[in-house]
């Protein structure tokens, strides 16, 4: 259980009155004339995110008021472990949304203190016994992702990433295999060892399982490029300063991983994960080079810091190898996707209408938002290559993030039902229940997706 919830309550408890901003008229005038006159005499203006402290007569914190926009939005709640004076606190507000505000609060309480003690704890809520299971399952997966993301590479290259996924597998009783440096040459994964083979770190694919056989097949794969340099076609500085981040999508169906197993919900699962580092050295691969990827289509090398999608190509091509019911991956692909979009908002491409429309609704309602867009084939001619099947690269400096998705649909058969995300993975500033530093996004929705579907 994370260290900012209590299932135990005493007298000491402190109730938090959350007020949506159109309704606050109408719950002060029902308040007591001390409540009343307190508020007033403090000036509390009633704004979205507004947080005002009630005393006692003896001067202790007797209640809280927060104010917000919308009732719905658990993100309403989420600065609070950190607004709030250390101590044992409860909303009063019904069980459904008890437990979207727990999720924003545990999620609100979170720090990156591997190598920095933190200047205080987190306040703690009381989390009644019936939530605790699913609330901490979406703390503990999404907090285990920005842990990841946020370690250094030197603390989160591919032996230590490999270690993570090891440990999660013990847990859950799951079967991990690894294909490790120059056998993946040998089992025929040629795109995943020769991006990933300059580096001191041996490149390897990961394969997780788990769960019934006779279940739906659900499969997850994500991008795990611990550091990306750029490869000879180097990064400036300032474009590396982030690049720890470039394994978040292996992170993302970690996490995802993680949700699934901890709630047991009845799928056969699978989570692939190349995991490279895309080093400089006198053996890196080259632009110009072709490479025979693991389906036989051969992949000319138009720039080496396209690399993501070199390595997701031998790992989709093993995924659908089995016909899961849905494919899934996730991956830090394009800069495209954030000029688009923005860095808060991710991008999604599906080969599936009703799919990836379930999806988007589930993000609507669990405020957990993500953009589709377009497999549009026109562009696919972006890729040719004159002496290969494909191009890594595009020769056209438009729709960067839709010619990447389409590289990757070259790999997917149509009749796959198939989700791409590409997403930012990063917070660039704190915002409630968000702070700054990896995040994941679009899991929750994910989640509740699959919950909906096979449970």
């Amino acid at each position: 259980m994370p260290i900012c919830f209590n299932i135990e309550t005493n007298n000491n408890v402190i109730p938090i009155s959350v007020v949506a901003q159109k309704f606050f008229s109408d719950w002060l005038a029902m308040q007591s004339a001390s409540v009343k006159e307190w508020l007033t005499a403090t000036q509390f203006q009633a704004e979205a995110g507004s947080v005002r402290l009630i005393p006692d007569v003896n001067g202790k914190i007797a209640r809280v008021v927060c104010c917000t926009a919308e009732i719905d939005n658990l993100w309403s709640v989420g600065a609070l472990p950190f607004a709030l004076p250390e101590g044992l606190y409860k909303f009063d507000v019904s069980d459904t949304h008890y437990t979207s505000y727990a999720i924003a609060w545990g999620l609100g309480a979170y720090q990156f203190n591997r190598y920095k003690k933190p200047l205080r704890q987190p306040a703690v809520l009381y989390l009644p016994a019936a939530l605790l299971s699913h609330v901490s399952n979406m703390v503990e997966s999404i907090n285990l992702v920005r842990d990841c993301i946020n370690t250094p590479t030197d603390d989160m290259g591919p032996t230590e990433f490999t270690s993570v996924v090891e440990r999660l597998a013990n847990q859950y009783d799951a079967t991990l295999t690894q294909i490790i440096g120059e056998e993946l040459l040998h089992q025929n994964y040629a795109s995943i060892y020769t991006v990933g083979r300059a580096s001191d770190d041996a490149p390897r694919l990961l394969d997780l399982r788990w769960g019934n056989m006779n279940h739906p097949k659900v499969t997850l794969v994500g991008k795990g490029v611990c550091f990306d340099t750029g490869g000879l076609d180097i990064k400036p500085s300032a474009y590396m300063q982030l690049m720890k981040k470039d394994m978040a999508g292996a992170a993302h169906v970690l996490g995802l991983a993680r949700m699934v197993m901890e709630e047991k919900l009845p799928v056969c699962l699978r989570v692939l994960i190349p995991v490279v580092e895309n080093a400089i050295s006198g053996n890196a691969y080259r632009p110009g080079d072709v490479i025979k990827s693991r389906k036989g289509i051969t992949i000319e090398i138009g720039n080496t810091d396209a690399e993501g999608r070199v390595i997701l190509s031998d790992a989709l091509t093993e995924a659908v190898s089995e016909k899961p019911e849905l494919l899934i991956d996730m991956t830090t692909l394009t800069g495209a996707a954030r000029i688009a979009l923005g860095t808060e908002l991710p991008a999604v491409f599906s080969n599936n209408d009703q799919v990836v429309n379930d999806v988007i609704k589930q993000g609507e309602k669990h405020n957990d938002p993500m953009w589709r867009l377009p497999l549009f084939t026109m562009y696919r001619e972006y890729l040719n290559s004159p002496i290969a099947d494909i191009n890594n690269n595009s020769s056209e400096p438009y729709a960067g993030a839709i010619t990447a998705a389409l590289f990757l649909k070259e790999f997917v058969p149509d009749e796959t039902p198939w989700l791409h995300f590409d997403l930012m993975a990063w917070n660039l500033r704190t915002r409630p229940g968000r702070p700054q530093g990896g995040e994941a996004m679009s899991l929750r929705a994910l989640f509740a997706y699959l919950k909906n579907r096979f449970q």
